[in-house]
């Protein structure tokens, strides 16, 4: 066992020692024990621990080093170069670290590729559903995620919030991309990134002052626990909805879409065996991780109110329609996580939107089978995607890139 993997055990002893008074002392420590079977996974099998206390330590042990030995600015620099799926990693990089990269950008034995075509149709046809639901749904359900609440607020990219949307955008566009899977698509390249920054942010946000304090005792953030209360945030909270906006998904759309989202948590670094192998079993796991932990936390409230008024003044700027949005983002995760993130009531456009939106997408449905709808569909959406992208980048850019500080004091 090497030496961060000891370190780790010790911590995580000591943490289970203390965890029932911790659990009792604070909202963002309020969890059930693991009840989860392996065999409700993509693995069918699995050791059955805690994902509380497993995180990634192959990757944390070579980020730390990375950022240790001074190297984050010219890793970051080569990373800059990878771009598509079938790209050859940068020759610059550092050894350890591209032959760790070149094994986590390869595709499970399970992935099946007939599955991720027929996701990327399912996401032409539905993008409006789907980028709705991850971008401001899931966006306003992390902001009452109390873990991943202070985890954002604390690093580095809390202190800049339209850059860290743009790169949080980066990888959930790819994800719906109509290529994401294929070689000139990028969700390898994004999620690969994706999980050195998350590496870089478990060495480092244990050293804020900040996070310290408001962590609810917990010493390593990130955890195996943690990526499963996003990723349920995402496509289980993204299918519970459509099934709640009478949506129609056949079985075979459903399987492709889950089956997108289970490739993506392997890119990410979940275990096989904790990631759901059917919608019953995400909704199982959802009902233990996600549902009891949410909660108010003041760095939620204000992140937000960061993400509400960047959603405001992309839509009208000068952010006139603040009104609209706040409306908006209460009839998508309903009042209760709405009051924990602090969104006022509108009541004239929840009305409004309560009142309109069934019979819009009733409306739509009725002309998805149209020829030419699932094409001009996704050409609107692509057309806001880029528009999004564009407006919080400032027009420059961004790249997804391993942070070498917490925030700001």
């Amino acid at each position: 066992m090497d030496g961060l993997s000891r370190r780790r055990m010790l911590i995580a002893s000591g943490a289970l020692g203390a965890f029932g008074t911790l659990s009792l002392a604070s909202p963002a420590r309020a969890r059930s024990l693991w009840t989860w079977s392996p065999s409700g996974s993509v693995a069918g099998e699995g050791a059955g621990l805690d994902p509380e206390w497993v995180w990634d330590e192959e990757v944390d042990r070579l980020v730390a080093a990375v950022i240790g030995r001074g190297d984050v600015s010219r890793v970051n620099e080569q990373l800059r170069q990878w771009t598509r799926n079938d790209q050859p990693l940068p020759s610059g990089l550092p050894g350890d670290l591209r032959d760790f990269m070149e094994k986590a950008r390869q595709l499970p034995s399970w992935a099946d590729r007939v599955k991720l075509e027929a996701a990327a149709e399912f996401n032409k046809s539905r993008g409006i559903y789907l980028n709705l639901l991850n971008g401001v749904g899931g966006g306003m359900l992390s902001t009452a995620i109390p873990r991943e609440a202070r985890s954002v607020y604390y690093s580095k990219g809390g202190a800049d919030m339209e850059d860290r949307v743009a790169k949080t955008s980066l990888l959930g566009f790819a994800v719906g991309d109509l290529n994401a899977f294929r070689p000139d698509g990028d969700v390898i390249v994004q999620a690969v990134k994706t999980r050195l920054v998350h590496a870089a942010v478990r060495h480092l946000l244990p050293q804020s002052p900040g996070w310290s304090k408001t962590s609810g005792g917990q010493t390593i953030p990130i955890s195996q626990q943690d990526m499963l209360v996003t990723w349920h945030s995402l496509p289980t909270y993204t299918m519970r909805k459509l099934l709640e906006w009478k949506v129609p998904v056949p079985p075979a759309d459903s399987a492709a879409y889950l089956h997108l989202w289970q490739v993506t948590a392997h890119l990410l670094g979940i275990r096989d065996e904790y990631i759901p192998n059917s919608w019953d079993a995400a909704e199982d796991q959802s009902r233990q991780v996600l549902d009891p932990i949410l909660g108010p936390t003041r760095e939620g409230v204000e992140l937000t109110d960061i993400l509400l008024r960047q959603l405001a003044e992309q839509t009208s700027p000068g952010g006139i329609d603040r009104p609209l949005v706040n409306a908006l983002a209460r009839y998508l995760v309903g009042d209760q996580v709405a009051d924990w993130d602090g969104i006022p009531h509108e009541p004239f456009w929840e009305k409004a939107i309560a009142t309109a939106w069934p019979k819009l997408v009733a409306f739509r449905e009725k002309l998805i089978p149209l020829p030419l709808v699932p094409p001009l569909a996704w050409t609107i959406d692509e057309a806001a995607r880029q528009y999004i992208l564009f407006y919080l980048t400032k027009g420059r850019g961004t790249h997804i890139e391993i942070p070498d500080t917490n925030r700001p004091a």
